[in-house]
């Protein structure tokens, strides 16, 4: 992964002051204090925010959640949890904590809404599709899905996610568009192990989204495929009910949600590789 440049930084720094105008109330006659600095604002929201996201919003949701933290010094920002969705769905229909779910596809928050866990409708913020993943400079020259089945067949070590997991899912669209079979050398439960097989040259080509290739770097690339357009996938986020949700109430959570759904919040998924649904 690569670390943040320049432009990120500025991006951030931009997301920062946005949320902070967004989170703050000003109580008439209040002095300027540390707390609510010289324009005598201050920031109502306190409590926990614990997040829960699939794990190709990792580089993105790493720095909203720091926004939000910077802007709302009073609310612990836990560290987000990032899984296969299908992982982070078993996790909390079994009980675990949490006070938002941002998932990579709209068939797994079904599976927390049928469950009685979420606060409201769930919303879909982003999209997302996949590339081939090759190692640098693409040593076996896989330029297609067809030449991807033929690597595997021929003894290529080709690296899929579970098919209960979306890009999973979504892997098994593509490859059903084209018209082709492969058997994976393995099968993963999240994308972030996928790439890390083929960055890690312990495997030769894989299927992840195009936003995993960008955050990776120089370690990789990325071979665009027709076929993704048959499977794009749809990112919603939602709100966790009572029963999962860490905080006392909801306000917390839904301002995450609501800088996630903003202009700020598409930006940086923008700069990410993600686009707007």
């Amino acid at each position: 992964m690569t670390g943040r440049g320049p432009r990120s930084h500025a991006l951030l720094g931009a997301v920062v002051a946005l949320v902070a105008l967004a989170g703050c109330t000003a109580s008439p006659g209040a002095a300027p204090t540390a707390a609510t600095g010289a324009s005598g604002s201050a920031d109502a929201l306190t409590g926990t925010l614990t997040v829960f996201a699939a794990a190709s919003l990792k580089p993105a949701f790493d720095e909203l959640t720091s926004a939000f933290a910077d802007a709302h010094p009073a609310v612990d920002v836990r560290p987000a949890t990032y899984d296969g969705s299908s992982t982070l769905a078993t996790q909390l229909v079994a009980g675990a904590r949490a006070d938002v779910l941002a998932s990579a596809d709209e068939s797994t928050m079904a599976t927390v809404v049928d469950a009685g866990l979420v606060e409201g409708a769930p919303t879909v913020f982003t999209t997302n599709t996949l590339q081939v993943v090759v190692p640098a400079g693409n040593p076996r020259g896989v330029a297609s899905l067809a030449d991807l089945a033929a690597l595997a067949s021929s003894g290529g070590r080709v690296v899929l996610c579970a098919v209960q997991v979306p890009c999973g899912a979504a892997s098994q669209r593509v490859l059903a568009a084209a018209g082709v079979t492969l058997a994976p050398a393995s099968e993963e439960q999240s994308v972030t192990a996928v790439l890390t097989k083929v960055a890690a040259g312990e495997a030769d080509a894989g299927l992840v989204y195009r936003t995993d290739v960008l955050a990776a770097g120089d370690d990789v690339e990325g071979v665009d495929v027709d076929e993704a357009a048959d499977a794009v996938n749809r990112y919603p986020i939602a709100v966790l009910g009572t029963g999962v949700r860490s905080a006392p109430d909801a306000a917390v959570a839904q301002a995450f949600v609501d800088l996630v759904l903003s202009d700020a919040g598409r930006r940086v998924l923008a700069a990410h590789g993600f686009v707007a649904p």
